[in-house]
C-alpha cells in the first residue's frame, strides 16, 4: 500500500488520521467524514513521480479500532488510497480489522460499488429513437385519454353534489384567464382585423369590389381568427400557468397532502380551472370579434372609403348569426383542450423545478398543436355539413 503523505499523519482531534503500525498495519482512526477528513483529501490521488510503495507478499491490514465515524465521504477516499496504492500486478486484498459494524458495511459497499465497471452508454440508432419516441407518445396519449376519464367521473360526481363546487375559486379564475385577458386579445384581434382588411381591399380595389371588404372581414374573424388567435394567446397565457401552478404544488408535495387529508385534486384544482375556461374564452372570443370587425371598418375607411355607417349596415346584411355561433362553439371546445392540457402536464410533473418548467413547455405546445388540429376537423366537418 501507498505511504499517506507526512501532513495526513499528523493528530487533527477528531479529524480522520492514518498512520503506519510497526507491523506494517495501518491505523484509520478519528472521524472520517466530510467535514473530518481535512488534509486525507490528497490521499484520493497518488503524487506524481515514482511509483507508490506496495506491501509485497502480505496482505495489507487496516485496523479502524480508532473510527469515530465514517461516511460515504470517508469510505471512497480510503477506498481510492488502497486502489492507487495496488501494484498493477495486482497485491492481496485489503484485510479490515476491528472495524466498527456501520463503517465495515459502509466499506464493503463502496468496495462492492469500485469494483464494478462503468460501461458506456449504448448508442441508439435512428429507428431505435423514432421507436421509443413513438413509444413515449403512446404512452402519454393513454394516460391523457386515463386522465380524461377520472375528470369525466370527477365532473359526474360533482353534478350530483352541488355543494361541491367551488364557486369563489371559479370565479376567481375566470377573473386571471378572462377579465385580465381582455386587452392583449383585444389589441391582437384589432391588428388582425387590419390586417385582414388591409389584404383584401388591395386585391378588391381591382375589381371594383371594396363592398365586399365586410364579408371579408366578418367571415375570417367570426368563424376563424378570432376563437383560433383567441385560444393560442389563452394557451400561452392560462395553460401555462395552470401547468406550473399544479406542478408547483406536485414538487411542494401538496398535491399528495390534499389526497391524504380525502381532498380529490381534479375537484379542488381542475374543474374550477375548466369550468372558468369554458366560460371565458367564448366570451373573450365575441369581444375579439367586435375589436376584430372595428379594425376592419378602420381600414375600410382608410383605404376604401367605406364609411363606418356603411360598414355596419352591410354587416348587419350579409352576415348570419350562424358565424358567430360556429365561432363561439370553436372556442368552447378550444377551452376544455386548454385547460386539460395544461392541468394534465401539471399533474405530470416529477419532484424537481426543472421538471416543471418541461411540463410547462410542453402543456403549451400539445395544447396549440390540438387547437390547430382540432380547429382543421371543424372545417372539414363543416365542409360536409355546409354549414
Amino acid at each position: 500500500m501507498r505511504a499517506p503523505p507526512d501532513a495526513a499523519t499528523t493528530d487533527s482531534g477528531a479529524g480522520a488520521t492514518l498512520t503506519p503500525g510497526p507491523d506494517g498495519t495501518w491505523q484509520a482512526s478519528g472521524e472520517w467524514t466530510l467535514q473530518g477528513l481535512g488534509t486525507l483529501a490528497r490521499l484520493a490521488a497518488p503524487r506524481g513521480g515514482d511509483p507508490p510503495p506496495t506491501v509485497p507478499d502480505a496482505k495489507a491490514v487496516v485496523d479502524g479500532s480508532g473510527l469515530r465515524a465514517m461516511d460515504s465521504a470517508g469510505a471512497w477516499v480510503l477506498q481510492r488510497w488502497m486502489l492507487d496504492g495496488t501494484a498493477p500486478a495486482g497485491n492481496p486484498p485489503t484485510t479490515l480489522l476491528n472495524w466498527p459494524a456501520r463503517a465495515a458495511g459502509l466499506m464493503k459497499q463502496v468496495q462492492a460499488g469500485a469494483g464494478q465497471a462503468v460501461l458506456p452508454a449504448p448508442r441508439q440508432s435512428l429507428l431505435q429513437r423514432i421507436g421509443r419516441q413513438a413509444v413515449a407518445g403512446a404512452q402519454q396519449a393513454q394516460a391523457f385519454l386515463h386522465f380524461v376519464g377520472e375528470l369525466a367521473a370527477a365532473a359526474a360526481d360533482a353534478l350530483r353534489h352541488p355543494r361541491r363546487w367551488r364557486l369563489r375559486a371559479i370565479w376567481h379564475e375566470i377573473e386571471i384567464g378572462g377579465l385580465d385577458a381582455l386587452p392583449i386579445v383585444g389589441l391582437t384581434s384589432f391588428l388582425l382585423g387590419v390586417v385582414v382588411a388591409y389584404q383584401g381591399a388591395d386585391q378588391l380595389r381591382h375589381y371594383g369590389a371594396n363592398v365586399f371588404v365586410v364579408e371579408l372581414v366578418g367571415y375570417a374573424m367570426l368563424r376563424e381568427f378570432a376563437p383560433l388567435m383567441g385560444a393560442i394567446i389563452i394557451a400561452g397565457r392560462s395553460g401555462s400557468a395552470y401547468a406550473a401552478q399544479i406542478g408547483t404544488m406536485v414538487v411542494s408535495e401538496e398535491i399528495d397532502a390534499l389526497r391524504t387529508i380525502g381532498v380529490d385534486p381534479l375537484q379542488r384544482l381542475v374543474l374550477p380551472k375548466i369550468v372558468a375556461l369554458a366560460v371565458a374564452l367564448p366570451l373573450l372570443t365575441v369581444f375579439a370579434d367586435i375589436t376584430g370587425v372595428f379594425g376592419g371598418m378602420v381600414m375600410a375607411r382608410s383605404q376604401l372609403d367605406i364609411s363606418f355607417i356603411e360598414f355596419a349596415q352591410r354587416f348587419g346584411q350579409v352576415m348570419q348569426g350562424s358565424a358567430l355561433l360556429i365561432g363561439v362553439g370553436k372556442a368552447l371546445v378550444f377551452a376544455f383542450i386548454i385547460a386539460t392540457v395544461g392541468c394534465f402536464q401539471g399533474l405530470r410533473t416529477q419532484g424537481s423545478a426543472d421538471s416543471v418548467g418541461r411540463q410547462t413547455t410542453l402543456s403549451v405546445v400539445q395544447a396549440i398543436f390540438l387547437v390547430i388540429v382540432a380547429d382543421a376537423l371543424f372545417s372539414v366537418a363543416f365542409n360536409w355539413l355546409d354549414l
